[in-house]
């Protein structure tokens, strides 16, 4: 078995809803997130890897358009968008088209974010 992974940056807004009323995440701000997805499996033969990068990399696109440059507070299942919530989102969105994937990593600062590992 081979991990292998693939990352991106985009820009979102958001707002946390469920914080006191005075927190500063209470107001709306954005970040430049940073993600990471991991992939595990075998090296398939005759291509000599675990998955196509292109592919990998067109698939989380379609999701990206979901996110990147928007309020992520309207869109469905993210209303609450703290970056735990966030984190898991994507691996459930990204999971279906990359049955491989095992992990995702989400950093919303430099010095912040969550990694989400489920037992499978």
């Amino acid at each position: 078995m081979i991990e292998i992974y693939k990352e991106f940056v985009f820009d979102s807004a958001h707002y946390l809803p469920n914080v006191p009323v005075n927190h500063k995440c209470r107001q709306l701000h954005g970040h430049t997130y940073h993600l990471k997805i991991v992939l595990r499996g075998e090296v398939n033969e005759p291509a000599g890897w675990v998955a196509d990068f292109g592919e990998i990399k067109q698939t989380v696109n379609e999701v990206l358009k979901l996110v990147d440059h928007k309020l992520i507070n309207e869109v469905e299942g993210l209303e609450n968008p703290t970056c735990e919530l966030f984190c898991i989102w994507w691996f459930h969105k990204l999971k279906p088209s990359l049955p491989e994937l095992i992990r995702v990593e989400l950093r919303e600062t430099p010095s912040s974010g969550a990694i989400y590992e489920p037992k499978m």
